[in-house]
């Protein structure tokens, strides 16, 4: 399967194997990451295929590692010639120092998924009229719809890891997601809503019309509700969080500070912890990019590391960071699998995969009814969070007020404000509700987005702070 990542090429595996060990002798690590992929998007809004694109790219990445240091080229070109300017290039970086290389990972897990195209299958005709019958679905439904705007991506990326000291790696990653937004509007009022769905297999699953409509109607429903929506009173209540897409704010707020490079350099509110109680009893999170088809599953990281469940809080108790191979070296830890790239153009960092809590004891309904006056968010939008302090803002696109136990009106303009560690310890219940996401999430650190899953079961967060349109 190698020599598949140089076909067609002016490289072979063998010359690029032996280049590669070259331009890496005396350095701690390294790899060459090879990577041929195929894109597809589908945008279908106002009634008409607004957009349709497809993108074909292949290239090298070349990374040479010294301590802290990385001297990192890549290149378009697959040549003798390219691989030998971006060794040289690499090599600039770290003059005069020296290293000892570290060990190959070592490889036992199994593939996460199927080898297939979805660029392929089905046909570009057969997409676009999916589009245009989910257009036409969503718009029978109720005459205050508007506006439908439905999207369809796929993708397949073929990698291929090269590294001194260990056999090349490949791995054949598929990727489609699907997504449906609407908007609604009554007596001059406009308000939207947005569902969406996908993982790391081909499309068909996700394009049945039991699938796309399900689909379709949540986003409707989401936006009817919103229609109905009241201001959102500020202040400081106790708050339910559902389950699943909420673990969006656990990812936030909370996963990366747990990343190794952010905890090596001491900028985390996590540094130094380990061992140490961070979160409230019953408060177990992991990072586990094994679960077959998910959408921030791997079956090796981009390094070339197994990924594997990771436990990062056991029972409240700080157990561990995320690492790739760099950071967790200069840490005198493992390597987690968690090393990860945008592409064959950048340097893998440590990121998350799949992160979630797990299930408690609570039936959901003994949540919700146990607050006595607070506000059940359901659903989030974007956010912002601090890593060095933990502290965050994010924004509720559906949420409502609970008094004595009872779901009451939704509303509008809700933010929750917080920092992750003091969340951590404030969570008081843990539902045996755990979901994961429906396969949406993109996750964005030094300039670099990559595909994760997020998850987590129903929690009741006692004294958060709620930011809205009016004073409680």
């Amino acid at each position: 399967m190698t020599d598949f990542a140089f076909e067609d090429t002016d490289l072979d595996a063998q010359t690029a194997q032996g280049l590669t060990e070259n331009a890496l002798q005396g350095a701690d690590d390294g790899e060459m990451f090879v990577e041929r992929s195929v894109s597809e998007s589908f945008v279908f809004d106002d009634g008409r295929l607004k957009n349709a694109s497809y993108d074909a790219t292949r290239g090298f990445g070349l990374r040479r590692v010294l301590g802290e240091s990385t001297g990192y080229a890549h290149s378009t070109e697959l040549s003798p010639a390219a691989l030998k300017r971006a060794s040289r290039a690499v090599q600039a970086a770290d003059r005069n120092q020296g290293g000892i290389y570290a060990d190959a990972p070592a490889r036992t897990n199994k593939k996460l998924y199927i080898d297939c195209d979805p660029t392929l299958s089905p046909a570009f005709a057969d997409k676009t009229a999916l589009l245009a019958e989910v257009d036409t679905y969503v718009r029978a439904q109720d005459e205050r719809v508007i506006q439908v705007s439905v999207s369809l991506a796929g993708e397949q990326r073929n990698i291929t890891i090269l590294r001194a000291g260990m056999d090349p790696v490949f791995d054949c990653r598929p990727l489609v997601r699907i997504g449906v937004a609407v908007t609604v509007e009554q007596d001059g009022r406009r308000e939207s809503g947005q569902a969406g769905a996908g993982g790391r297999t081909s499309y068909e699953q996700w394009i049945s019309k039991e699938s796309w409509r399900s689909l379709a109607d949540e986003a409707l429903r989401q936006a009817l509700v919103n229609l109905e929506a009241v201001d959102c009173p500020a202040g400081e209540m106790d708050v339910v969080l559902g389950p699943g897409w909420p673990g969006v704010l656990l990812h936030e707020a909370i996963g990366h500070g747990l990343e190794g490079d952010f905890n090596r350099k001491g900028e985390s509110a996590f540094s130094g912890r380990i061992g140490e109680r961070v979160a409230a009893k019953g408060v177990t999170v992991v990072d586990d990019g094994t679960i077959a088809d998910r959408r921030g599953s791997l079956t090796i990281d981009d390094e070339g590391t197994p990924t594997e469940c990771t436990p990062l809080i056991e029972d409240g108790i700080l157990v561990g960071y995320m690492q790739d191979r760099q950071n967790a070296r200069l840490m005198d830890m493992q390597a987690t699998g968690n090393g990860r790239r945008e592409s064959f153009a950048c340097p893998p960092l440590p990121r998350m995969t799949n992160t979630f809590m797990r299930a408690g004891e609570h039936d959901p309904k003994e949540i919700l009814s146990s607050l006595k006056n607070g506000l059940y968010a359901v659903n989030f939008g974007g956010g912002q969070v601090d890593i060095t302090s933990g502290k965050f803002v994010f924004q509720c696109t559906e949420a409502y007020l609970v008094k004595d136990g009872k779901v009451g009106a939704p509303v509008k303009g809700a933010t929750l404000i917080g920092d992750g560690p003091s969340v951590l310890t404030r969570v008081a219940m843990i539902g045996n509700d755990l979901e994961l996401d429906p396969g949406i999430g993109v996750c964005g650190k030094a300039g670099q987005g990559v595909p994760v899953g997020v998850g987590q079961p129903t929690l009741r967060i006692n004294g958060l702070t709620v930011g809205g349109a009016e004073i409680g």
